[in-house]
């Protein structure tokens, strides 16, 4: 009887979690669901959120998009207005794109520099490129396009604005990350940033961590980065590795908070006490910073 209950429990779990998932692209509805209508009437009228997810697999393919008990903050943005323009939220699922030697990357004994072909980061930029141009060809103005996205997405994001600046209005990366859980498998807070990427260096091999560095560079290069972003020290990746940021023009960092508490009042997602900090952005007390969100917003609006 303990057998049977165990896997009709899991059985649910699963069904549960496989109904949650989203897979495809799509415009997002307010009630954290694919919207109905995916032909946009009057484009020309609104601004466009592109919503790039996380990663699982840092270079190869995988199903990662998104689910919906972690996109409930961009669904309270949808149908906000801003200088009389309807805000849209695009879900954007690029997890099946593959680095072209992501066999290697990540295998310090095989990697020999340089890498061999286009990375999946590199790709996932191209794909945001067509889809906008995709969308203005539509009538959306590039000006009223937003790029967004959280963990590699939100990485992604500031690649693609120091790289092809104008070419959107502006971007809003959450919890960007894309190396692994450096803050917590290096204990940058105990060893220092310094040390901890060595560490980084000599646990993951030269290639990811010339990446990784390689494209921070790119992104410092920027005179004028127009992005909002949202960190956490206690994220057990980026967290403490993202100060970087300070130092891009342009560049409106947002330190959430120093520990599960937004505004005094404590965060879940997913219904639970938050505990994965690298979540905080899809907490439900995250909606504090949705007016912070639409002011950038209006400011970026020619």
């Amino acid at each position: 009887m303990k057998k049977i209950f165990l896997l009709l429990s899991f059985l649910l779990f699963c069904t549960n979690a496989h109904a949650d998932k989203m897979t495809k692209d799509g415009f997002l509805s307010t009630n954290v669901g694919y919207s109905k209508d995916q032909k946009i009437s009057d484009p020309e009228n609104k601004i466009l959120l592109i919503y790039n997810h996380g990663q699982t697999s840092h270079d190869g393919p995988s199903s990662d998009c998104v689910w919906k008990g972690g996109m409930k903050n961009m669904a309270s943005l949808v149908g906000q207005k801003v200088k009389g323009k309807e805000i849209l939220v695009y879900i954007f699922c690029t997890g099946k794109l593959k680095g072209d030697d992501y066999k290697s990357l990540w295998n310090k004994k095989k990697f020999k520099a340089p890498y061999k072909g286009k990375p999946k980061l590199e790709k996932r930029l191209d794909a945001n490129l067509k889809l906008i141009d995709d969308f203005a060809s539509q009538g959306f103005k590039k000006n009223q396009i937003f790029i967004t996205g959280r963990s590699c997405g939100g990485w992604m994001t500031m690649m693609l604005l120091a790289r092809h600046q104008n070419i959107v209005a502006g971007g809003i990366s959450f919890m960007q990350a894309c190396y692994g859980k450096l803050t917590r498998s290096t204990k940058v807070k105990k060893v220092g940033i310094e040390k901890a990427l060595e560490k980084f260096r000599k646990k993951s091999g030269d290639g990811p961590a010339d990446m990784r560095q390689s494209q921070i560079n790119d992104i410092l290069k920027s005179n004028s980065l127009p992005a909002l972003v949202f960190t956490h020290p206690k994220d057990p990746y980026d967290g403490l590795l993202s100060d970087w940021v300070e130092d891009i023009p342009g560049v409106e960092r947002i330190v959430i908070s120093e520990d599960n508490k937004v505004n005094g009042k404590s965060c879940s997602v997913w219904g639970k006490p938050i505990k994965n900090y690298h979540d905080m952005d899809r907490a439900d007390c995250f909606k504090y910073y949705n007016s912070l969100i639409l002011n950038f917003i209006n400011s970026k609006l020619n």
